[in-house]
């Protein structure tokens, strides 16, 4: 069992985002009365609130509707990178997607990252936004015809783009792809101007409301799964994490979660600039930020799908460990992690959920690539429910679905989502919730049935059913976050049951000691 204990001592026990830690956001109430409004935007990220701020700049009665904090999602615990260089994508969707949408989705990322230097530049947000060209490296020989294709994409394309064979950073690399004048930010100072910008246009927000469930008939009703308050309006915009509603299109089905993980650490010396992204494996991601004046840079890295990685502390302690090899390391004040979600073709679903849900709008499926692509979500949806025509409306349409590479993904997610729900089922557990040690939980028996326990630090135990309220897969215990983890379709629990991340919307049971 790999313990706190064990735990590289630079790196912070718990995690903390350095976005939230130096940002003072706004609170807003849970709805606690019935509304009438244009437009009902569930989700309060970066997509949720471009899109608010967008419409009730222009006039629309907004309510924006968050499940639990403002900006404590993905958005909250991104690296920050605005930028169209998204990986290896150029080279798989010039030949899946045809060569107009793949510089469709190249165009749609360019305009959505200038808006959001356009918009800094014009409210005047200091949100720490800094020029940067982006580098996409190669280490291995035997990779490096991959990154030729993406370079020769890149031509195809017009993108602009350089081949280098050298980097600013002393890593070693056989070549890489440079795309100049690229940017990272601070994305909650600037996103917290917009929320400021909505209410001062007149919307409203609403922290710790939940969504039950919606009702078509009319004007269309949402319901708080809390209280039972009801939101009536014409249009709706799903920019929560996960859609909170398909309209029985099991986006569940065509989607899978990742986790990945973050450190900020301070380098021995003054960091050379630029952003960085390994090709290869594994991943690796380099950009810097400031904390209190001083420079830390911000190392991610170490995807895998939700509930189906190793002990993730580890994942933390070898990206501390590359930091350090490249960088030298002063300390680490911050360490996080996110999930994203990933398509089946790697574009996001974006707009009209379906043509026969006229009214209805989802965003989801960035593939770690949310700056952007959730503020390009935010305009082109907004323009949607103003009758605009936008060019890109049939490359992110949610109700494609392209033969290749849809279908063989598709296959194989839901091969995986068959092998976890019944390896889950299959598991032998013998551990019993009075042997954990002060801050370790672990799946256990209890009365002969598998249950989740967490001790915590003053020694209460907190004892859950691991089974995920969604669909029923069994969830795994995630050290380094204190989380349940569904390794099927990402839903995540405290440890204490409540859900942090959905599909589920619903808890995990609660168990007693002594039943």
């Amino acid at each position: 069992m790999h313990t706190t204990d064990s735990v590289s001592r630079n790196l912070p026990q718990y995690p903390e985002s350095l976005w939230r830690t130096t940002t003072t956001l706004p609170s807003f109430p849970a709805l606690s009365e019935n509304i009438e409004v244009d437009v009902a935007i569930v989700g309060a990220g970066i997509t949720g609130i471009t899109t608010a701020y967008l419409l009730s700049t222009a006039g629309y009665k907004v309510a924006l509707l968050e499940a639990g904090l403002i900006l404590n999602g993905t958005t909250g615990h991104t690296t920050a990178k605005i930028t169209s260089q998204h990986g290896m994508i150029y080279d798989e969707l010039l030949n899946h997607l045809g060569k107009e949408k793949a510089a469709m989705y190249y165009r749609a990322n360019a305009e959505a990252a200038q808006f959001i230097k356009d918009t800094a530049a014009q409210l005047q947000i200091e949100c720490e936004l800094k020029p940067e060209d982006a580098y996409l490296y190669m280490e291995q020989d035997t990779n490096l015809s991959k990154l030729e294709k993406e370079m020769n994409a890149y031509r195809e394309l017009g993108i602009p783009g350089e081949w280098i064979d050298k980097l600013p950073l002393s890593l070693p690399v056989k070549a890489a792809i440079r795309m100049p004048e690229q940017a990272h930010f601070h994305p909650l100072k600037y996103l917290k101007r917009l929320v400021e910008g909505i209410v001062q246009a007149g919307g409203k927000l609403y922290e710790h409301t939940t969504i039950e469930k919606l009702e078509k008939e009319g004007p269309f009703t949402l319901k708080t799964y809390h209280g039972g308050r009801s939101i009536r309006c014409n249009h709706v915009v799903s920019a929560a994490h996960f859609p909170f509603y398909d309209g029985g299109g099991l986006y569940f089905t065509r989607l899978h979660a990742q986790r990945s993980y973050v450190v900020a650490m301070k380098p021995s010396a003054p960091f050379v600039g630029g952003m960085y992204l390994s090709a290869d494996e594994p991943k690796r991601s380099l950009r810097s930020a400031n904390w209190e004046g001083e420079e830390v840079v911000l190392v991610g890295g170490e995807s895998h799908k939700t509930g189906q990685g190793i002990c993730t502390h580890q994942h933390y302690e070898r990206l501390e460990e590359f930091g350090t090899q490249v960088l030298g390391n002063q300390g680490i004040p911050f360490r996080w992690s996110a999930q994203d979600l990933v398509s089946l073709d790697k574009v996001p679903y974006i707009g009209q959920l379906t043509a026969s849900d006229a009214g209805i709008y989802v965003a989801t499926g960035y593939n770690k690539w949310g700056m952007t692509t959730g503020t390009l979500a935010g305009r082109l949806i907004t323009e949607q429910i103003q009758g605009k025509d936008n060019p890109y409306t049939s490359l992110f349409t949610p109700s494609r679905f392209k033969a290749d590479p849809s279908l063989k993904h598709f296959a194989t997610e839901n091969v995986n989502v068959a092998k976890e729900l019944i390896a889950g089922k299959l598991e032998m557990v013998h551990r019993k919730a009075d042997a954990l040690q002060h801050d370790e939980g672990s799946v256990v028996v209890h009365h002969g049935k598998r249950a989740g326990a967490y001790r915590d630090p003053e020694g209460k135990i907190f004892l859950v059913d691991t089974t995920c309220t969604h669909l029923g897969c069994e969830t795994a215990w995630n050290e380094a976050e204190r989380t349940w983890d569904c390794p099927c379709h990402g839903s995540r629990f405290n440890y204490d049951g409540s859900v942090i991340e959905g599909p589920a919307t619903e808890p995990l049971g609660k168990l007693k000691l002594d039943e």
